[in-house]
């Protein structure tokens, strides 16, 4: 197969961190508030910014708490999970592998008595009719690992007795988020809006506010995990203040990418962006004999994290060694030729490929894409 010859714009398709926006530049950061005290008033302005425009973009209601807290999404999930989870039973649902990290912090590090866990393999979700909503619900809106997500919030309640926590990091800014149904919500900057990483955003409902005011976990809590303060919800981090030192130009580049979102026509136009990249991809699959889209259900299929299986018969003939090193192979051809940068499926998912959707990406890239998987693929048969 002959090599194509047009080139996506910008190879970049990686799932975390993700694309920039189009047309950045280290100049986007020259505003930035660096020297200065994360507590003086120009740097709490700056993140009480971020904080504010994330709220308008993403219509949080406005009894939610919106906080900056430590290292990333993953961090932002931890802290909820430490300071909330203990006065009823939990059940957590995993069907890849950021859902199985929750698995493990709850049922084997945290440990809180009666812990139900609700698996589905990669591709599929669980069955969300059975889920007890008596209990406090731990789950991922949309599984960056597998491309499977949540359809919407109809399965859970309204009127529940448990909380909900929910992690939303390559969904928020991407996917319409049924706030109401959810009382802890947590994302990072890396992702849908291509911003550095190693900061997180925590929303609150008034239920979770109510219960950290409430309970006292039975374990030691980390400082960086602290929410409350003489059993009242500590505000300052609601407000700008942080818990500990952020990066002054980790929030310049948020704050570049929210007014990036917003000068785009805010979620809604989002959200169109990234539908479109998962509608080329599926046109491009539907007519592609040796891939398939790993969710297999349209209606849950994520639109940010797109992930292929290798369908071929010759590479399902393959031991699993085999399949894991093609597949690097034709990461390895495009990333030798610049055309894309770290497509690679999930360290723990089915060998294969993923490629980024978020709103960052532009379609037309994707389009100059696919010749070169096709090229990419043929070469790794012939070899």
């Amino acid at each position: 197969m002959v090599k194509p010859e047009r080139r996506p714009n910008r190879p970049h398709f990686s799932s975390g961190p993700c694309a920039k926006r189009p047309g950045w530049s280290l100049d986007a950061l020259r505003g930035a508030a660096v020297g200065r005290s994360h507590r003086s008033v120009v740097a709490r302005a700056r993140i009480q910014e971020v904080l504010d425009r994330s709220r308008s973009i993403l219509s949080i209601p406005d009894d939610y708490r919106v906080g900056l807290v430590p290292a990333s999404g993953t961090g932002a999930v931890e802290m909820a999970l430490w300071s909330l989870l203990g006065p009823r039973g939990v059940e957590v649902l995993a069907w890849e592998s950021f859902g199985e990290g929750w698995v493990t912090d709850v049922e084997k590090q945290l440990a809180p008595g009666d812990v139900r866990i609700r698996r589905a393999e990669y591709g599929t979700l669980p069955d969300l009719g059975a889920v007890d909503f008596a209990r406090d619900v731990v789950f991922a809106w949309n599984g960056t690992t597998s491309g499977v997500r949540v359809p919407d919030g109809d399965w859970i309640p309204a009127s529940r007795e448990g909380l909900t926590i929910c992690d939303a990091t390559s969904a928020v800014f991407a996917m319409e988020i049924d706030w109401p149904k959810l009382d802890v919500v947590t994302w990072s900057w890396q992702k849908v809006l291509g911003g550095e990483a190693g900061h997180g955003i925590l929303a609150l409902s008034p239920r979770a506010v109510e219960r950290l005011e409430s309970h006292t976990p039975a374990w030691p809590m980390p400082k960086i995990f602290r929410l409350t303060a003489g059993g009242r919800l500590d505000e300052g981090v609601f407000r700008g203040d942080t818990i500990n030192t952020p990066s002054m130009l980790c929030v310049e580049d948020a704050l570049d990418g929210l007014r990036w979102a917003e000068s785009q026509g805010g979620l809604a136009a989002l959200i169109d962006r990234s539908r479109a990249n998962l509608a080329a991809v599926t046109g491009w699959v539907e007519k592609t004999s040796w891939v398939e889209l790993l969710a297999r259900d349209p209606g849950t299929r994520s639109s940010t994290s797109i992930c292929l299986a290798i369908a071929d018969p010759w590479f399902r003939a393959l031991d699993s060694a085999a399949q894991s090193a093609a597949a690097k192979r034709v990461v390895a051809l495009l990333e030798e030729d610049d055309v894309a940068y770290d497509v690679g499926g999930y360290r723990d998912a089915p060998p294969g490929l993923r490629l980024w959707g978020g709103a960052t990406v532009e379609t037309a890239d994707l389009e100059a894409l696919f010749p070169w998987l096709d090229w990419a693929f043929a070469e790794i048969q012939r070899s």
